[in-house]
């Protein structure tokens, strides 16, 4: 049966992710507005395949990445464009829609800067905090940007992120954001992106991280922490699956897995060979897909090789799922830290 088992190729997957730093695909092209995020994915992922060397424009990704901060403390709008797309000659020296920082756009941008060991004094890391406040609502979750964008447990998680990274958690209101969080556990122990919704393995990892980053996981209750585990491990077929009855997608390796690696209950997946179900997305040209034989994509390929770290795959390095970054990244994020406390 060996003979049949798909072998990983990450000398593909280097390559492909090089090709999106270089520029985006045609199939893309809609993401440019985003490229902030795609291209945490791609350096993500060129990390934790030991290729950041592979990677020549380390420098200057950093200075792009920081030609894109946001600095105003007059209209709380301090953060990370998502990308340099919709800046113009009208809306030049000016803050505008759009131009403003945004909650996961600022995360990709601090955490992509943390990956490529920058040492972050460039940031504006108390205006950063001060507009984060803002964004949090009265019931504890979080808005993504001042103006027209929703709010669920993925900004909750992004802020979160935030906070960890910067060091400052006076950007969040802690009790507000676990109420939030204990609310949004649903009658099958799975956690939602907000209450009364259905529970999804995304909105339950970003839940998860979110009391591991705030070291509140011990404000789920004994049944409550028992169900989650059981809901999360439920969702192990051939591969990882979000939701009940829904097909395995290559994604949730990370985040069913993710969450299970947080609550140190992974190792209860018996499965033998986990791996292939991402193997099998695995495409020829390099990246992988959320199914077979489907187009590959930044996001995927990140997440599947965070996958198949967890599943201890040779040439892989190890993540910290917290802040869904190489256990490398956050162990030099560890040393700014006791840096700007003077230890």
């Amino acid at each position: 049966m060996d003979f049949y088992k798909i072998k990983f190729n990450p000398t593909a997957h280097k390559k492909y992710l090089l090709r999106i730093l270089r520029g985006l695909p045609p199939s893309l092209s809609s993401m440019d507005t985003h490229r902030v995020i795609l291209t945490y994915f791609a350096v993500s992922g060129l990390d934790l395949l030991n290729e950041l060397d592979s990677f020549p424009n380390k420098q200057a990704t950093i200075e792009w990445l920081y030609s894109l901060q946001v600095f105003d403390d007059s209209e709380l709008v301090s953060g990370f464009q998502g990308s340099s797309t919709l800046n113009t000659e009208l809306n030049q020296g000016q803050n505008a829609l759009y131009k403003w920082g945004h909650i996961a756009t600022t995360y990709s941008a601090l955490a992509t800067l943390v990956i490529l060991k920058d040492d972050l004094e460039r940031v504006h890391r108390k205006s950063i905090i001060k507009s984060l406040r803002s964004l949090q609502l009265p019931n504890g979750c979080f808005m993504g940007a001042k103006d027209g964008t929703e709010h669920d447990m993925r900004f909750v998680f992004c802020a979160a992120c935030i906070c960890y990274i910067l060091d400052d958690f006076s950007g969040m209101d802690i009790d507000r954001t676990v109420d939030f969080i204990l609310k949004s556990i649903s009658y099958d122990f799975g956690i939602a992106q907000g209450p009364q919704l259905e529970s999804h393995s995304g909105s339950t990892f970003c839940a998860v991280a979110t009391l591991a980053l705030t070291k509140q996981l011990h404000r789920l209750s004994p049944p409550q922490l028992e169900g989650l585990k059981r809901w999360l491990l439920n969702r192990f077929e051939n591969g990882f699956t979000g939701r009940p009855n829904k097909p395995s997608d290559t994604c949730y390796s990370f985040w069913t897995g993710g969450a299970l690696k947080i609550l140190n209950a992974y190792q209860f997946i018996e499965e033998k060979d986990n791996d292939q179900f991402i193997l099998v997305t695995q495409d020829r040209n390099g990246g992988f897909s959320k199914w077979v034989n489907t187009a590959p994509d930044a996001m995927h390929t990140y997440l599947g090789l965070a996958g198949l770290s967890f599943m201890n795959e040779t040439g892989i390095s190890s993540v910290f799922p917290d802040l869904n970054m190489s256990t490398r990244a956050h162990e030099h994020l560890l040393s700014l830290h006791r840096k700007w406390r003077g230890c």
